[in-house]
């Protein structure tokens, strides 16, 4: 009995020896490599690139007092459509000290003026009527007193200026009420009432009232790096993707590139311009985040094959053929021209027929 034992004992190690010497035999062999099999394709290449930018109207315009002074009224708001000479706000005169007091002292000395040529001008009638002085004398007279009381009116409008923002001769004319000056829809009316404004001058931009723009005249205005401004040109029609607008594009047509770059983040920049198309469905607002879609190249009906099948050595390029697909692949090296990619598949111009299949990818197996 114990010899049975002993002779399954010895049996049941040679069992497990043998097993695992196979078992590390199986192991240790190479697993033959696999690789995805390719086909090259007839299809049309675009070679595209995107600019970011924004939608912003073609021309934008702020509208600025012709006084300075104190918003009392508001008569638009932003959103809403506006004409040429439209009133869009009303501005109450505050003036200044010092012009006050010119002002004021012109009219004093105006009008001494005034009655200084009208005692003159009475003395010389009365000595013409008597025909003491000759025609000539009266007629300097006469002058002299029209001049001095246009001086004197011009010195009360101006004081009338200063005061009220307009003077009573000036009929319709009226600076006080800002209006606009052409005709769309107000973006945007930063001011309150209360607020104090300033006119434009030479020191100074002036006060902002509203801004004013026509919204069916609107363009695409963004940045494109410059190793790809060289490819374009004016014309070109661009396919614009508007973020807020999801799943919708629409057309534009680059009208417009900068001469000169600007640095971005160690990048060299150009700024573009393109006028878009808008279709009547949707309205765009200004300051829409948006990307252009370029096309820069172009090829239709072409074979190609996909760039991840490209093999490079110096400055040839190469695809491997597959020749036998048995237990162990094999493949032919073949040099081949290629031409235009769009990045995922690549133009072939010689080397490879429609019907060849190509080397891909590694397929990667667990042993």
């Amino acid at each position: 009995m114990k010899k049975i034992f002993r002779i399954i004992m010895t049996g049941s190690l040679v069992l497990v020896v043998i097993y695992t010497f196979v078992f590390l035999y199986q192991k240790s062999k190479p697993v033959p490599e696999k690789f995805d099999i390719l086909k090259p394709q007839v299809m049309d290449i675009e070679k595209k690139t995107v600019a970011t930018g924004k939608v912003e109207p073609r021309d934008e315009v702020l509208i600025k007092p012709q006084i300075s002074g104190i918003i009392t009224e508001i008569y638009k708001e932003a959103g809403q459509m506006i004409r040429v000479g439209d009133a869009i706000a009303k501005v109450k005169v505050i003036p200044e000290m010092n012009q006050l007091s010119n002002a004021q002292s012109n009219v004093r000395q105006t009008r001494i003026n005034l009655d200084l040529a009208q005692s003159e001008f009475d003395r010389v009638c009365n000595l013409y009527n008597d025909k003491v002085v000759s025609k000539e004398d009266y007629d300097k007279a006469f002058t002299s007193l029209n001049t001095a009381k246009e001086s004197s009116q011009s010195a009360v409008d101006n004081l009338e200026i200063v005061t009220e923002g307009i003077s009573k001769r000036s009929g319709e004319f009226n600076n006080t009420v800002v209006r606009s000056t052409i005709s769309g829809m107000i973006l945007d009316v930063p001011v309150k009432v209360g607020n104090s404004v300033i006119l434009s001058n030479t020191f100074n931009d002036g006060t902002t009232i509203a801004s004013v723009a026509d919204m069916n005249d609107m363009i695409f205005r963004g940045t494109i790096d410059e190793t790809e401004v060289g490819q374009l040109k004016e014309g070109m029609e661009l396919e614009l993707s508007v973020g807020a607008l999801q799943d919708m594009t629409t057309k534009a047509r680059l009208e417009y590139i900068a001469p000169k770059g600007t640095e971005s983040n160690g990048a060299i920049m150009f700024e573009i311009k393109a006028a878009i198309e808008i279709p009547k469905s949707i309205f765009l607002r200004a300051g829409y985040s948006a990307n252009a879609e370029i096309i820069l190249d172009k090829r239709g009906t072409v074979l190609s094959i996909p760039e991840s099948s490209l093999f490079f050595s110096g400055d040839s390029t190469y695809v491997f053929k597959l020749t036998g697909s048995g237990e162990e692949q094999t493949f032919e090296k073949l040099p081949v021209t290629v031409g235009l990619s769009d990045g995922i598949n690549i133009e072939v111009l010689s080397g490879i027929e429609e019907s060849a299949e190509l080397r891909g990818n590694k397929i990667i197996t667990k042993k």
